[in-house]
C-alpha cells in the first residue's frame, strides 16, 4: 500500500512540474518563433539571355565580352525551386546608376497558376538625399520599386535594355540614305536606257552605259552601306544595363506574437496623445532596436514605444509647444499667472521709475506673444489612430541604430508606393514589412523610407522609427528629405482612383502632424533642394505645405489620380485644424 501511495505521489508531482513547461514555452522555442517571423530575402542574379530567352552558357555570368558586351544584352532568370515569397524587386550595384531598360516579372501563386508579365517601375526618385551618408554608404544600391505579388513559389524575370534616342535617330537617317540611294539607282538605269535608244552603236552610248553601270554600282554600294549602318545602329545603340543586376524575393514573415491578447500586435495609438511633464507629447516608435515597444496610452496603461531616441544621435527637436508652460484648461483650477490683471490684484498704475513694474509697452508685447501662442494652439487637429511599428510587426533588429532628425516639418510630400493594388486590407501589415525589408536589406537604407503609410481602408501606420511627433528625416523625396515628411498610400494610382477612406486619412494625418509644427495645410512655404532632376542643388523652391512628390522631382508619383485629390486634402486638413 505504501509503495502504491509513493508511486501515485511521484506521478502527480511529475505532472505538476511539467504543466508550466507546456503552458509557457521556453526561450529556445521563443527564439525559433522570432526567427520565423523575421522574414527572409532571396537574391537571384540576372544572367545574359540567349536568342530563345535562356541563360547564355548554362547561366554563367561571364562579364563583358568583345563587341557590345553582355551589359547591352537582355538579362533574366527563371526559378521554381525557391522558398515562398510575396514581394519582388530588381536591384543593382550603384545607387546613382540609371536603369535604361524595361524590367518585367511574372510569378506563380502558391498552389496556383502563373500571373501575366508585370512592370517593375522606376524608384530612383524615392530615396535618401544625394549627399546623405545613407545613400553614399557601402551598403546602398539602386533598384526598382518593389511589387506586391502575394504568396508565390516560382518566378520569371527579364530586363530588356532600351534603344537610345541617338541610335533611333541614326537608324532613321540610315533608312533615309538607303531610300535616296534607291532613287539614284533607278535614275541611273533610266539614263542608260535613254542613251542606248539615241545612239546604240556610238562610243557615247558605251560611255553612258559605263557611266550608268558605275552609277548603279555606286548606288548599290550606297544601299549596302546604308543598310549596314542601320544594322550597326541597332547593334551598338542599345543602352548598357547597370552592373550587378539581381532579382530580390522578399518574404515579409509573420508579425511576432505577443503574450496576452492576440490583438495586442495590432494595437493602435489613441486619438489624443498624453502630455508629459515638460509639455511635450509622448511619441511611439523611438525605442532602441530590440527594445520592448510601448503604447502611448492613458495613465496607468502600459506604454508601447519610447518617445526619445536611442543610440548616438542627439536629442531630436520637438514640435513647438503652444506656450512655455502647459495651457491650463478653463474648467480646471490653475495657479499660473493669467495674461491679464486678476480682479483681486492691485490696480496700482505702473511707475516708469520703478524697475519692478513693467511698462505698458512690455505688457502689450507679452499679451501679443501670448495671443499668438494661443492662436497657434487653436489650429490643432485631433490625433488620428496610428498603428505602431510593433503593431505591423517591424523587425527592429535589421534597421540601423539611432535616428536622424530635421529641425522642423514644413512640407508633407504625398506618394504612392507603386506596389500594386492587389492586396487586402488585412495584408497591409505584410506589405509594409515587405517594403521595409526591401528598403533596408536590398537597397541598403538605414530604415523604412516613408514616415507614414496609409492603406486602402484608411488605416495609418507609423513608418520610419524615431517618434511620430518628431521631425524624423526619411528617405522619400530625393533632394527634399530635410524639413519634410513623407506619407505613402499603399497602391498604384496612375490610372486607378484612391479610395475615399485613404484620401480622408491623408487629410487627418497631415492636419494633425502639420499642426504640431504650426503649418497651414492650405499655405505654401520654401525648401532648399539637395539636388535632383527638377531643381539643382541649393535652389530655393516654393512648394505647397501639402505637396505631391512630382512637385519636387520630375516623376509620375503620386500618380495622376491621387495627385488630383490633393486640393481636397488641403481643404479638409485646414478645416480639421479649425481654419
Amino acid at each position: 500500500m505504501r509503495a502504491y501511495l509513493a508511486s501515485s505521489i511521484g506521478v502527480a508531482c511529475t505532472a505538476a512540474l511539467a504543466l508550466p513547461l507546456a503552458l509557457y514555452p521556453g526561450p529556445a522555442h521563443a527564439r525559433a518563433e522570432r526567427t520565423v517571423a523575421a522574414g527572409s530575402t532571396q537574391s537571384l542574379p540576372l544572367r545574359p539571355l540567349g536568342s530563345r530567352g535562356s541563360p547564355v552558357g548554362g547561366g554563367l555570368d561571364r562579364g563583358v565580352a568583345a563587341g557590345r558586351g553582355d551589359a547591352a544584352v537582355e538579362r533574366g532568370v527563371t526559378a521554381s525551386g525557391v522558398r515562398p515569397f510575396s514581394l519582388v524587386g530588381v536591384v543593382w550595384d550603384r545607387p546613382a546608376a540609371e536603369l535604361r531598360g524595361r524590367a518585367q516579372v511574372r510569378t506563380r501563386a502558391v498552389g496556383g497558376a502563373w500571373s501575366p508579365w508585370r512592370e517593375l517601375l522606376p524608384y530612383g526618385d524615392e530615396a535618401p538625399d544625394p549627399d546623405s551618408p545613407e545613400l553614399r554608404g557601402a551598403r546602398a544600391h539602386g533598384g526598382t520599386a518593389p511589387l506586391w505579388v502575394g504568396p508565390s513559389d516560382a518566378v520569371q524575370a527579364r530586363v530588356r535594355p532600351e534603344r537610345s534616342a541617338t541610335a533611333d535617330a541614326d537608324a532613321a537617317k540610315a533608312g533615309a540614305d538607303a531610300a535616296k540611294a534607291d532613287v539614284d539607282e533607278d535614275a541611273a538605269k533610266a539614263d542608260v536606257g535613254s542613251a542606248t535608244d539615241a545612239d546604240a552603236g556610238s562610243a557615247d552610248a558605251g560611255s553612258a552605259t559605263a557611266d550608268a553601270g558605275s552609277a548603279t554600282a555606286d548606288a548599290g554600294s550606297a544601299t549596302a552601306d546604308a543598310r549596314a549602318g542601320d544594322a550597326g545602329a541597332a547593334d551598338t545603340g542599345t543602352a548598357a544595363l547597370p552592373s550587378g543586376l539581381r532579382l530580390e524575393l522578399i518574404d515579409p514573415g509573420e508579425p511576432p506574437a505577443r503574450p496576452g491578447s492576440e490583438r495586442a500586435a495590432l494595437r493602435a495609438l489613441p486619438e489624443h496623445p498624453v502630455p508629459t511633464a515638460g509639455g511635450e507629447v509622448s511619441a511611439a516608435g523611438g525605442g532602441a532596436p530590440g527594445a520592448k515597444p510601448t503604447a502611448v496610452g492613458s495613465p496607468g496603461r502600459p506604454s508601447w514605444g519610447a518617445s526619445g531616441p536611442s543610440g548616438p544621435s542627439a536629442q531630436p527637436p520637438s514640435p513647438p509647444a503652444p506656450s512655455a508652460k502647459p495651457t491650463p484648461r478653463p474648467s480646471a483650477p490653475s495657479t499660473e499667472p493669467l495674461p491679464y490683471p486678476h480682479p483681486h490684484t492691485s490696480t496700482q498704475q505702473p511707475n516708469p521709475t520703478n524697475p519692478t513694474t513693467a511698462p505698458p509697452s512690455a505688457l502689450d508685447a507679452d499679451a501679443n506673444a501670448e495671443a499668438a501662442k494661443v492662436a497657434a494652439a487653436r489650429y490643432r487637429a485631433p490625433r488620428p489612430r496610428i498603428v505602431t511599428r510593433a503593431g505591423w510587426g517591424a523587425d527592429e533588429k535589421i534597421r540601423e541604430a539611432g535616428h536622424v532628425y530635421s529641425k522642423t516639418v514644413k512640407v508633407a510630400f504625398i506618394h504612392h508606393t507603386v506596389t500594386g493594388n492587389n492586396y487586402r486590407c488585412s495584408q497591409a501589415p505584410s506589405v509594409i514589412r515587405g517594403i521595409y525589408r526591401y528598403h533596408v536589406k536590398s537597397l541598403g537604407w538605414r530604415d523604412y523610407g516613408y514616415n507614414f503609410t496609409i492603406d486602402k481602408c484608411g488605416k495609418i501606420y507609423e513608418g520610419r522609427s524615431g517618434g511620430v511627433t518628431k521631425a524624423v528625416r526619411g528617405a522619400h523625396t530625393l533632394g527634399f528629405n530635410t524639413n519634410s515628411m513623407g506619407v505613402a498610400v499603399l497602391g498604384t494610382f496612375t490610372s486607378k482612383k484612391p479610395s475615399a477612406k485613404a484620401v480622408k486619412a491623408v487629410a487627418k494625418l497631415t492636419a494633425w502632424k502639420l499642426g504640431l509644427f504650426k503649418r497651414n495645410p492650405r499655405g505654401t512655404t520654401h525648401l532648399v533642394s539637395g539636388g535632383g532632376n527638377k531643381y539643382k542643388k541649393g535652389a530655393k523652391v516654393r512648394l505647397h505645405v501639402i505637396a505631391g512628390h512630382r512637385d519636387g522631382f520630375a516623376t509620375e508619383c503620386p500618380g495622376k489620380r491621387l495627385y488630383k485629390k490633393l486640393g481636397s486634402v488641403r481643404k479638409t486638413a485646414a478645416r480639421l485644424q479649425g481654419r
